[in-house]
């Protein structure tokens, strides 16, 4: 694995952090949360799968966000 890192902006009801993560990091993050919080890359929802599969070099920000559901 490579030790590219990239900017990976996580949101919790605390508030947020702007972290720099590498690919193991990132989608570490992104699985120990994803019962939570949705996984965005390129502006596009992403599972956490799919962001280990991801050319890391092109990946650009990351956001790791609290899901919702409307109406409640």
């Amino acid at each position: 694995m490579s030790d590219t890192k990239t900017t990976v902006l996580y949101l919790n009801q605390g508030g947020h952090a702007t972290l720099e993560l590498t690919r193991d990091e990132t989608v570490e993050l992104a699985e120990n949360t994803s019962g939570t919080h949705w996984t965005y890359a390129g502006n596009q929802i992403v599972q956490p799968a799919e962001l280990a599969e991801t050319n890391w070099e092109t990946v650009g920000t990351v956001r790791i966000a609290p899901a919702f559901i409307a109406g409640q």
